[in-house]
């Protein structure tokens, strides 16, 4: 998605803006030897050819970015090389840089390009970033939530963000957006901050649902998943799910042989013991691996009541996970403790 075309959507907007601009040395430059490259490096290798095609004081520059974002319509392909280079070059005019992220996040999120002005500015470019979460425009509300997130991924890591505490004003704004796209990265914020910080997370989204809002419900559902799949007692009972509840009465597996490429079918049928939620998941242990996977959430009205799930389990090769044949423990977990497990074998 980065390539010729993408290239000469920025080229026009910069040409459109800036006389002496070399549209066409730009275009070859960004575009000689980038078909080899992946995408990242795609977006660094464009954003240096913008700077040397560009050979302004950065203010000068970031002036022209932002004229520019006005003349051509911008996308997250032709305007992420745009915020790589004010990430790149600009961590040291904090309001010349956060001005041109705001303008164009709302083409090409600037949440990437916004972790080196945290890194060297720390508070004073939260300081705008707050400011951003009462924004009406979604887009730089959502990049407040998304910029700080302390496990951005692909963002580089801030130290200082690993800590909880700078970044909640900025979620206790936003929790409640109107916005779903504002809202889900709240919860994938507050989903980070649970994998380091477990108790602060669960403390964060009581608090939320003792304030209440119009979609609290959903924001905690979202915001909860990584605790909920480790078992996290606090998180279940948030979620009104009795922690170690549910007996299962049977697992069964269609085979105990599968091949790599096929699908791992099984079925479990359990009782409840209290009322209320049953949050199921399933795990797939081998040595040295050990991964949690969602299965199901069930309610149930009285203790007793019987609930079946079937479920299938896919082996087909992946580029981002090994999987090497051999012994296999598929495990049940109900409310966060296995309570039932059945070998099998990857072949």
């Amino acid at each position: 998605m980065i390539n010729s075309e993408s290239v000469g959507v920025l080229a026009d907007g910069v040409a459109a803006v800036w006389a002496p601009f070399s549209r066409g040395g730009f275009v070859r430059a960004a575009l000689a030897g980038l078909a080899r490259l992946e995408l990242k490096d795609r977006v660094r290798h464009v954003a240096r050819a913008l700077h040397d095609a560009l050979p302004l004081p950065f203010p000068a520059a970031a002036e022209v970015i932002r004229e520019s974002a006005l003349k051509v319509r911008l996308d997250m392909w032709s305007g992420w090389p745009a915020t790589e280079y004010v990430g790149a070059r600009g961590a040291g005019h904090l309001d010349e840089s956060m001005a041109t992220l705001a303008v164009l996040t709302p083409y090409s999120t600037g949440e990437f390009a916004v972790r080196p002005l945290l890194e060297r500015h720390e508070m004073d470019a939260l300081k705008v970033m707050y400011g951003w979460a009462y924004s009406p425009d979604e887009h730089l509300r959502r990049l407040a939530s998304e910029g700080t997130r302390p496990r951005l991924p692909w963002g580089s890591r801030v130290p200082w963000l690993m800590e909880p505490g700078p970044a909640i004003p900025i979620l206790d704004a936003l929790r409640d957006d109107p916005s779903e796209y504002v809202r889900r990265s709240v919860a994938n914020h507050v989903n980070d901050i649970a994998k380091d910080h477990p108790d602060t997370a669960v403390d964060l989204l009581a608090r939320w649902r003792e304030s209440g809002g119009s979609h609290v419900e959903r924001v905690l559902r979202h915001a909860s998943r990584g605790l909920l799949k480790s078992g996290h007692p606090r998180a279940l009972s948030l979620m009104g799910a009795v922690p170690g509840s549910g007996t299962v009465n049977d697992l069964a597996l269609e085979s105990d042989q599968v091949a790599i490429g096929e699908r791992l079918h099984f079925s479990v049928t359990l009782t409840a013991d209290h009322p209320g939620p049953l949050v199921l998941k399933y795990a797939i242990r081998r040595d040295g691996s050990h991964r949690v996977f969602h299965l199901a959430d069930r309610p149930a009205a009285q203790p007793g009541q019987l609930i079946t799930v079937n479920k299938s389990h896919s082996f087909r090769p992946v580029t981002t996970r090994n999987e090497p044949p051999g012994p296999r423990t598929l495990e049940i977990v109900v409310n966060g403790t296995v309570r039932a497990s059945a070998p099998f074998v990857l072949r």
